[in-house]
């Protein structure tokens, strides 16, 4: 639904009054960018009156456009022209920008802020996010209704984001998946907190773009009918549209502009003065909207309502002639799982035999995604070595929206994509690689913790364990890096039986990402016709393998280390020695458990723990306490055998016995 047409007077108001709420707020906070909302001001006032389809009173109905500020310390922008479109974001809370409690905070927070899509602030993940949404949007368009999900998502971009590695990976493969419905507008201010671009930054953009098969067009920033046509343009093509707006950071600002003074601190009482002054406002004044422009944007209120009114009646008609395709996609929305989405679920009996736990993970994904349907992901080329194959469930293609996403040698920007999937209602999306490069996806993987999205990471190669390929693909540091993160569930099972378990407990789980780390050697499978069921998995840690006799100590483990644990304790039975062996996948889900039960697990009166892991031993002190040792790397791997590592850095039956006879004295 669009304005019949383009009021310039009215139109430049509403640009000014953008601006200046933007630098009031920042002025009021002593804190934050000014430049970057003055400059973007028009394209933001095009975007949210006259193209973007959204709804202020519900900024979570399905069929809307999504809108990312990639640029996030551009955040007042966005907070403006919220509030001035009818948003649940009072003036108060502009008045209050970067302060403790507010719904204006330095840079947009999903689910804090009504209207932000996504967290943004490091830059290029606002890029990489939308093609994920964007993935979503075609992929939900190609299983449920090409009709209802044909949404837009528009974003706007900086230099920053353009520099950033992870824009470049996700603007590769968004052009090569031809995601005709992502529109971004990239700010060419030719400024840097350092100074002009021209320091570090000289590329041709546009030449970049087209080589990744976007479309690209040119605009001045000012021009409202040249930027208001490009945006047109854009939509009738069928490839990503990147316009590129020759903007002046500071617009406005009678001694700032086009300088990086604009960029990260405030005008200053002054030149704010000069710059209301300018613009023929009352410099006396702050935080000024003209009821004119309230009215104006305000509109937006109508519009949304009768938008978001008739996609549901659209919605309505559409299941009335066939519901096939929509319930499953409605219960899915509401985060309801398909009924018996677990039954299918591999058992692995005594005798199956030594099996690879990222072996177990593909079987039990492929069983999971026969009754999931909106289950779908892949790999960072390297689903044969992850086993994230989804058999007979197609490609995600520039034609075709297939479950199996092949993301390329592109860590970065798979996750990232995965947080835009995960926002994409009803979705479950899961990535793989090797655990080593989970470094290279970290910051999106924080962004999920952060945001409580839920895509699953299927990390194998998860110690030296991995053998020939040496100390550079050995991961000895990321499992501590992984579980340091808040709100990150990380599991690594045992055996093959427990790995079903953490998938159980994977897709359980919607609360915040999970990433499940996986062997590449075959780990034996452990006989709980003797031990405890894997089903322990789901509360963090079990009880493994209980002592016989009184209890003297605790070997506490995870992984292909659980079988060394196991070992040793047969050893130290025979010597009389009782010992207890805890299985411990996941820190976060043991210490969700409450205390009685932790408590039974690791009881308090046993102070002789050990604990055996094939990664660095940071962290491990919380469960061994003073008296105990920890049994880790303190250094690289080496490239040989498995077997052939495990021995030569102490990781045997008869090293960790050791270790407890030597606690025991």
């Amino acid at each position: 639904m669009r304005q019949a047409s383009l009021d310039p007077l009215l139109a430049r108001d509403a640009i000014d009054t953008i601006r200046l709420l933007a630098a009031d707020a920042v002025e009021a906070a002593n804190s934050g960018h000014p430049g970057t909302p003055m400059e973007a001001a028009p394209i933001a006032y095009l975007l949210y009156s006259r193209h973007l389809r959204h709804n202020p009173q519900n900024p979570r109905w399905p069929g809307r456009d999504r809108f990312l500020l990639s640029c996030g310390h551009a955040s007042a922008l966005l907070y403006s022209i919220l509030h001035l479109t009818g948003y649940d974001l009072p003036l108060a809370d502009l008045q209050h920008f970067r302060q403790l409690g507010s719904l204006t905070p330095g840079h947009p927070e999903f689910a804090h802020t009504p209207g932000v899509e996504t967290t943004t602030g490091p830059l290029g993940q606002g890029f990489a996010v939308g093609v994920g949404m964007a993935m979503g949007s075609r992929f939900l368009s190609g299983e449920v209704d090409s009709g209802l999900f044909d949404y837009r998502i528009y974003a706007l971009c900086s230099d920053g984001d353009l520099m950033e590695g992870v824009a470049s990976e996700a603007a590769s493969l968004a052009g090569h998946l031809q995601l005709g419905n992502l529109i971004y507008l990239y700010l060419d201010n030719r400024i840097t907190i350092e100074g002009g671009t021209d320091l570090s930054f000289s590329e041709e953009v546009a030449t970049r773009f087209l080589a990744y098969g976007w479309q690209v067009q040119h605009v001045e920033g000012e021009n409202l009918p040249e930027i208001d046509g490009a945006l047109e343009t854009a939509k009738g093509d069928p490839r990503p549209s990147l316009i590129i707006a020759r903007t002046h950071i500071g617009q406005g600002s009678p001694n700032k502009q086009d300088s990086a003074e604009a960029h990260g601190a405030p005008l200053g009482t002054e030149e704010l003065r000069l710059t209301k002054t300018a613009f023929g406002w009352d410099p006396d004044l702050s935080f000024v909207v003209p009821a004119a422009v309230r009215e104006h944007l305000g509109g937006a209120l109508s519009r949304g309502a009768e938008l978001e009114r008739q996609w549901w009646e659209e919605l309505g008609r559409r299941q009335d002639l066939d519901p096939t395709p929509f319930a499953p996609w409605l219960a899915a929305r509401e985060g309801e799982l398909p009924a018996g989405w677990d039954q299918d679920l591999p058992v692995f009996p005594p005798g199956s035999g030594a099996m690879a736990t990222r072996k177990a993970s593909g079987l039990a994904l492929n069983a999971l995604a026969g009754r999931i349907p909106f289950l779908l992901g892949g790999s960072a080329d390297l689903s044969p070595s992850n086993n994230t194959a989804l058999t007979g469930a197609g490609a995600f293609a520039p034609a075709h929206s297939g479950r199996n996403i092949h993301f390329g040698v592109r860590e970065h920007a798979m996750g990232a994509i995965l947080n835009g999937l995960a926002h994409t209602d009803g979705l479950i999306p899961f990535g793989g690689t090797f655990l080593i490069f989970s470094d290279y996806m970290r910051p999106p993987i924080r962004l999920a913790a952060m945001m409580g999205l839920a895509p699953i990471y299927v990390f194998t190669h998860d110690s030296i364990g991995l053998g020939e390929d040496g100390p550079t693909h050995q991961p000895v540091e990321q499992l501590t890096a992984l579980r340091a993160i808040p709100g990150l569930t990380v599991i690594r099972p045992a055996d093959a039986n427990e790995t079903v378990e953490a998938w159980r407990s994977a897709i359980s789980n919607r609360r915040g990402p999970t990433a499940l780390v996986l062997s590449r050697q075959n780990l034996p499978l452990l006989d709980r016709g003797i031990l405890a069921p894997a089903s322990g998995l789901r509360r963090g840690g079990y009880v493994l393998a209980a002592e016989k006799g009184g209890l003297q100590g605790i070997v506490i483990s995870s992984g292909s280390e659980v079988q060394l644990a196991l070992a040793a304790r047969e050893l130290l039975q025979e010597e009389g020695i009782g010992v207890r062996v805890v299985s411990l996948p996941s820190w976060e889900l043991f210490e969700a458990q409450d205390r009685p039960y932790r408590e039974s697990v690791l009881p308090p009166s046993c102070a002789l723990r050990v604990a055996v892991e094939a990664a660095s031993p940071l962290g491990w002190d919380r469960y061994v306490g003073d008296r105990g040792a920890v049994i880790a790397m303190t250094g690289y791997g080496a490239s040989a055998p498995a077997s052939a590592l495990f021995e030569h850095f102490g990781f045997t039956a008869a090293a960790v016995a050791e270790k407890v006879r030597s606690l025991l004295g």
